[in-house]
């Protein structure tokens, strides 16, 4: 008898030398079926949805696939009134899709062990951490509802520096004086810098009423207030007041420099900033 050209293969366990498998944590998942109309979001670590989520949300009611279906993670928590009841600690779209969906009643989700909203949180983070199209402000939100170290000092610096990390874009991409997205960026900052110098930076860009506070603008700062060749010869405050004379030009100028220069833009950024800024006389040799 002859084999076929693709024959199946079984799935076989690869080797695991040099590893240290760690005992699970907590028990097996139980798969149930729920309705999903019954579920519930934490919003401390998890988003309201937004135009693109609805837009996935349609696309998944009007071609729904039992075939391609992904069992929402769910845990057992108490909600505002003190019921016990299931919370979606991944797959929101999925559930609210079937909840909206007038031929489904029933859905199979996969119940996991997070009885707090630190381990909820927790869990959350580890479920979509290398995940496409979570954002870096969704996996902060969900750090900061777990206890980790290093978001809550993000909080804290931006805190003490008047600056304001969002959820998200605002409606119609306004934002204000002091507003941030790019949290990212901050907590580089502060694993890099310390609490101190990333305070220091920040509160620079405070106080200019950059809106919103960018990547960029961080990278650039940064440069001036840590690096030798410029952080000798200006303080702080005339720093700010360059920055702010130059709000709705540096950048435009900036992006012409870096494609003369080819330099990032950040680095043209901090350029620009720098020739407009007064500098200080430095004291000479004696």
């Amino acid at each position: 008898m002859s084999l076929p050209a693709n024959p199946l293969r079984r799935i076989e366990p690869v080797s695991i030398s040099g590893l240290k498998p760690k005992a699970p944590a907590t028990g097996q998942p139980i798969m149930e079926y729920v309705n999903p109309r019954g579920l519930y979001i934490d919003p401390s670590y998890q988003r309201s949805i937004g135009e693109r989520g609805l837009r996935q949300i349609r696309k998944i009611i009007e071609h729904f696939d039992w075939s391609k279906f992904k069992l929402p993670t769910c845990c057992y928590s108490e909600n505002h009134a003190g019921q016990t009841v299931l919370f979606v600690l991944d797959g929101q779209h999925t559930a609210i899709a079937c909840a909206s969906h007038p031929h489904i009643d029933t859905i199979p989700v996969q119940i996991v062990e997070a009885a707090t909203v630190e381990a909820q949180a927790a869990a959350f983070i580890g479920l979509n951490t290398d995940r496409l199209g979570v954002t870096a402000l969704q996996l902060h939100q969900a750090a900061v509802a777990a206890g980790d170290k290093a978001a809550l000092k993000v909080v804290e610096v931006c805190k003490k520096a008047t600056v304001s990390i969002l959820r998200g874009t605002p409606g119609g991409g306004k934002f204000k004086a002091h507003e941030t997205v790019a949290v990212q960026a901050i907590g580089g900052l502060v694993a890099r810098r310390g609490e101190e110098m990333a305070g220091r930076v920040l509160d620079v860009l405070s106080r200019a009423q950059l809106a919103p506070i960018t990547g960029l603008h961080i990278k650039a700062v940064d440069l001036l207030l840590t690096d030798d060749e410029y952080c000798q010869s200006i303080d702080d405050s005339e720093l700010v007041t360059a920055i702010m004379s130059l709000k709705t030009t540096g950048e435009d100028e900036a992006k012409v420099f870096a494609a003369a220069h080819k330099l990032p833009v950040w680095k043209a950024l901090a350029i620009t900033w720098f020739k407009k800024c007064r500098k200080r006389r430095l004291k000479a040799a004696a």
